[in-house]
């Protein structure tokens, strides 16, 4: 074996165990996903039911009150409160518009009571007609309207003075005969103390999972029942706790982890600690809001405890399973294998261990191109996102591919060196591509990581194809610098949540990336040894 050339079958044999086990490890994974987690159960007494539940009606296709013309026909709204009946006493409402303001007449008619918010933004014209509209309706519909809450978060986005929302309590207390409140974050009750004075009692939202220093779910009861006894005890008024509740998906944050069993835990474990206390609680919320994802990412979207058809995401007793089966992942590796084993099988292909790698290789990509289906369905917001992600997603897998089906083992040129020689550009390009697109994702997660996904999906496939192609390849600065920014733009993110297991395999596949391209030669050698047996 000449200096020039690579062992080929020893070469294949490494890629094809580095394949294997990461198939093997994924594997694993998925299917402890699909085993029953035994969860404390919640019994409810008969006809007893959720205190309230918050309720927004945008939960169908292109529903989004983003859109100022947007409105929801009544017999939704009707639907929607029928199927929240028989689960829950009470639904807390936002607003009064787009479709919102038949809510207390609807909900009268099922025996529900109704938290009637006016939402307060900067508009002077648009907060009056709330306040002008939420009056009117409380005054209607007395027996159905338990109390006005005048605002939500209002002072959290900065878009009224405190002495504004005062004067607006006020106004509406002198003109309702059921109580008035203000809903907001607990922490800004602290900060403006006095406002206390203008409601019946404290609206306070407290989410472990959105809070400044994120707390785990095993640990959040015990956080929210701190806070709350803390707010009781300063203020001496009754406490309504406003929101509270977990993400069945989305980023993880810190130590806290959406997702189904966490939702479950927390949802069955809140209820019975609220009723067995005797806590005035609503929780957040009643249906998922795809919409919401616009604002706050993946988890924006899968805060209810049911789906967008209005069916449980899970029961109240019995245990809970996060992946109901391992079939389609299964079924998607075994047509990556396949697909994989016929480009290699093709006449001048290798044999033996090639081919068992490209089998391992398939299989990799299939599950993972599977699971990054499953992220993309709760996560991508609107076409362009797809067509974006799709076509990094795409990349990947043509490295998998273009390495099934090369004919030989010439040394491929960097990116600037292939577009000027014009001949084996693909796998160049395509590289080049995916480490362009990881060094923009990881700068991304620098500077906005509050709602961004980590993209583990759409990278793993070309993180181990990049190590299989980094003894056959040379690179040239344009890679380098994408490698540096992926590695040091990973360790920078992990160090800001290192316990975060998102953060530490975004981490690993960042060094996984930036190793593919900083170990790869830079000699000008054009072949190497043939395809081994």
């Amino acid at each position: 074996m000449t200096s020039g050339h690579i062992s080929s079958s020893a070469f294949w044999r490494k890629h094809f165990f580095l394949h294997f086990i990461a198939f093997l490890l994924l594997t694993f994974w998925v299917a402890a996903q699909t085993r029953p987690v035994a969860l404390p159960d919640l019994h409810l007494a008969e006809g007893e039911r959720l205190d309230c539940v918050s309720y927004a009606p945008y939960h169908l296709p292109g529903q989004t009150p983003l859109n100022p013309a947007m409105r929801i026909p009544k017999e939704q709204i009707a639907a929607d409160l029928a199927a929240l009946a028989p689960i829950t006493h009470c639904v807390r409402i936002y607003a009064v518009d787009q479709g919102l303001e038949y809510v207390p007449e609807l909900a009268q008619k099922l025996g529900l009571k109704v938290l009637l918010g006016a939402w307060i933004g900067r508009d002077p014209v648009a907060n009056r007609s709330q306040l002008e509209t939420a009056i009117r309706l409380t005054n209607l519909y007395p027996d159905a309207v338990r109390a006005v809450i005048v605002g939500n978060e209002v002072l959290l986005r900065q878009e009224q003075p405190e002495a504004a929302m005062r004067a607006m309590l006020d106004e509406v207390r002198g003109r309702v005969s059921v109580p008035v409140t203000y809903a907001d974050v607990w922490e800004f009750w602290l900060r403006h103390p006095t406002l206390a004075e203008g409601v019946d009692f404290l609206t306070i939202h407290i989410l472990p999972y959105w809070e400044d220093e994120p707390v785990a779910v095993d640990h959040a009861l015990e956080h929210v029942a701190q806070v709350r006894q803390r707010m009781q005890e300063h203020y001496k008024k009754p406490v309504l706790i406003g929101e509270t509740g977990w993400p069945s998906a989305g980023r993880q944050r810190e130590g806290a982890r959406p997702g189904l069993v966490e939702q479950a835990l927390y949802v069955r474990s809140f209820i019975r600690e609220a009723h067995d206390k005797g806590w005035d609680y609503n929780v957040i919320e009643a249906i998922d809001q795809p919409w919401k994802r616009q604002l706050e990412g993946t988890v924006g979207g899968y805060w209810g405890i049911l789906d967008q058809d209005l069916q449980p995401k899970f029961p109240l007793a019995g245990p809970v399973r996060a992946r109901t089966s391992v079939q389609p992942y299964l079924l998607a590796a075994l047509a990556g294998s396949m697909l994989c084993l016929g480009l290699a099988c093709l006449p001048g292909r290798a044999r033996s261990w090639r081919l068992l790698t490209h089998i391992a290789a398939g299989a990799w990509t299939g599950g993972v191109m599977w699971l990054a289906w499953e992220h993309g369905q709760v996560a991508y917001r609107n076409a362009w996102e797809w067509a974006v992600l799709g076509m990094i997603a795409l990349a990947g897998i043509g490295l998998v591919l273009g390495i099934a089906g090369r004919r030989n083992q010439n040394m491929l040129p960097g990116f600037i060196e292939a577009m000027q020689q014009r001949q084996n550009r693909w796998l160049p390009a395509l590289r080049m591509a995916v480490l362009f697109a990881a060094a923009t994702a990881a700068l991304l997660l620098l500077a906005d990581p509050r709602y961004r996904d980590f993209p583990i999906w759409l990278y793993a496939i070309p993180s181990l194809s990049l190590l299989t192609l980094n003894r056959l390849s040379r690179t040239g600065r344009e890679e380098k610098l994408c490698a540096g920014i992926i590695a040091l733009g990973g360790i920078a993110r992990w160090a800001m949540e290192p316990m975060n297991p998102q953060a530490q395999a975004w981490l690993a596949l960042c060094l996984l990336l930036a190793a593919a391209c900083l170990a790869s030669t830079s000699k000008a050698s054009t072949t190497a040894g043939a395809d081994g047996s």
